[in-house]
């Protein structure tokens, strides 16, 4: 199980982007969570097959949401993250 912590700023507060990153991320069998930052950013973390963690990233730097940019991006592998058994969003 691959596991990934990464903030993404740009236009991904008060668009859609937490609701449409879970949607991604249940359709793709990831799980996790996405938390609005006070800075603007979004912070996910995810978690599933190492492949389907990698599209799933590549996706949510193109931005599931329709209304939504990311314009910067960090990425870490953290194996300590929390497993969760459902993507939820704060």
């Amino acid at each position: 199980m691959k596991k990934i912590r990464m903030n993404v700023s740009g236009r991904v507060q008060g668009v859609g982007f937490r609701y449409t990153t879970k949607m991604l991320a249940d359709q793709m069998g990831i799980y996790g969570s996405a938390m609005n930052e006070d800075d603007g950013s979004v912070t996910i973390e995810a978690m599933g097959e190492e492949d389907a963690v990698d599209v799933f990233v590549e996706k949510v730097k193109a931005s599931p949401s329709p209304y939504g940019r990311v314009t910067f991006f960090t990425l870490e592998e953290n194996a300590r993250i929390t497993e969760r058994k459902r993507f939820i969003t704060n």
